[in-house]
């Protein structure tokens, strides 16, 4: 079974309340030897007067990590459950053309084992409300969202492994169900060039499988090729927000990486890439 679960979310991210050691208790109970905490960070954020996502009332000061509290407590945690699971402290930053040198300079002020970048807005605009692309056929919605990735991976390289890389599908108007890898494959695959190309790896991230039922994000035919273009570096994320979700469907993530070829996934330390056997 896959021990490590490294795309977690506690109340330090602004679409979580659950407190972190709900998160960790859920995780030794699942039979998790490594976890990694990837609190959001999202600077400028679109403003929404609306109510977060996990049903909260909220400000328009979204997705601001505070770091430094974040930080302080995850050492804690660390601390107090040393004996039962070996906890990792990461972040996931969100991308737009022009946060690289925020996100640059944030990434270099903390020791973190592991950052995530994610595309989670389009033009700017959040994926996660589908009357943001409603002027879009999902078709061209995923493309548009494609082409922002492209753009945002070749201009910032200060993260480990690119996030739910097909994240958008998840709200497409019929979610996935139009959404076919070969109507994007040149540009899905000049993307995963350039994630190889720069040492960088991907996640299978099994929220998909909770939010679409029957396909991960990415999908499989992505994992595919990103292992037939030589890419190595691949970790396991549930995106678990509470604890239900933590470890969710690891035991279907492993069968199906081990279907497509793989024979290991990643964790991190210290920014660098640990190989745990799927094969043990």
């Amino acid at each position: 079974m896959i021990k490590a679960d490294f795309h977690m979310h506690s109340a330090h991210s602004e679409d979580s309340d659950t407190p972190m050691e709900q998160q960790i208790e859920a995780a030794v109970e699942a039979g998790l030897k490594y976890i990694c905490f990837t609190e959001h960070m999202d600077k400028d954020w679109p403003e929404d007067d609306g109510v977060k996502k996990g049903g909260a009332p909220v400000g328009k000061a979204l997705f601001l990590l505070d770091t430094e509290a974040y930080y302080k407590h995850c050492m804690e945690c660390r601390d107090a459950y040393k004996d039962r699971i070996d906890i990792r402290f990461g972040v996931e930053y969100g991308f737009q053309p022009h946060l690289s040198e925020h996100n640059r300079k944030c990434a270099s002020e903390y020791p973190f084992d592991f950052i995530i970048g994610s595309q989670h807005l389009m033009n700017g605009a959040d994926v996660y409300y589908p009357e943001n692309f409603a002027d879009m056929t999902d078709r061209e919605a995923f493309h548009t969202y494609f082409e922002n990735e492209l753009e945002s991976i070749c201009r910032f390289d200060g993260y480990d492994v690119f996030g739910h890389l097909d994240y958008i599908v998840r709200y497409g108007t019929n979610k996935n169900r139009d959404y076919f890898y070969k109507d994007h494959a040149e540009i899905i695959d000049e993307i995963l060039r350039q994630l190889i190309k720069r040492g960088k790896g991907i996640e299978i991230n099994t929220a998909g499988f909770r939010k679409l039922g029957n396909e991960p994000n990415p999908s499989t035919d992505i994992l595919r090729r990103y292992h037939e273009l030589g890419g190595e570096i691949i970790t396991v994320g549930s995106d678990a927000h509470t604890p239900g979700s933590v470890a969710y469907d690891f035991a279907r993530a492993e069968k199906l990486l081990l279907d497509l070829g793989y024979t290991y996934y990643c964790i991190f330390k210290d920014r660098k890439p640990e190989f745990i056997s799927l094969l043990k």
